[in-house]
């Protein structure tokens, strides 16, 4: 099996796993949603950085006295609802900035598997149809509250 290091190498038109998604070697984090490779995500801009740390603050006082787990990107969503969990069936993996799991049983090593129960991104000019119509639809078609 070839070793997938570059975007080009993929079929822009083809269908992709979370199994697939494992394999490549890309230098820049992507995105799988329902099937497709979007684009690579930009590197978080200072501005982008101090919000996510202060909402991460804010956050992670409210779930001081709580079961609940804040998470950061880089770490995978993989959202499984009206698909199977398994890697070979999973067709949509996200690293939203900040999300909150409370069921320790969808989280492992490699991310969550299921949907959290919240999720932010933190949208900047570039990215604002992707976060506030694709990503919001993905994550309200798969459960997140």
């Amino acid at each position: 099996m070839t070793t997938i290091t570059s975007l080009s190498q993929l079929d822009p038109n083809g269908s992709y796993t979370y199994a697939d998604y494992l394999t490549w070697r890309f230098e820049e984090f992507v995105e799988l949603i329902k099937g497709k490779v979007l684009r690579p995500m930009a590197g978080a801009s200072r501005r982008h950085q101090n919000l996510s740390k202060r909402l991460g603050y804010a956050v992670e006082t409210q779930l001081r006295h709580s079961p609940c787990e804040m998470y950061f990107a880089p770490f995978d969503v993989r959202l499984t609802r009206n698909v199977g969990a398994g890697d070979n069936q999973v067709q949509s993996v996200v690293q939203p900035d900040i999300f909150v799991v409370c069921d320790p049983a969808k989280l492992d090593e490699r991310g969550c598997l299921g949907a959290p129960d919240w999720i932010v991104e933190i949208a900047a000019p570039g990215n604002l149809k992707h976060d506030t119509r694709t990503k919001y639809d993905l994550y309200e078609d798969n459960g997140v509250r």
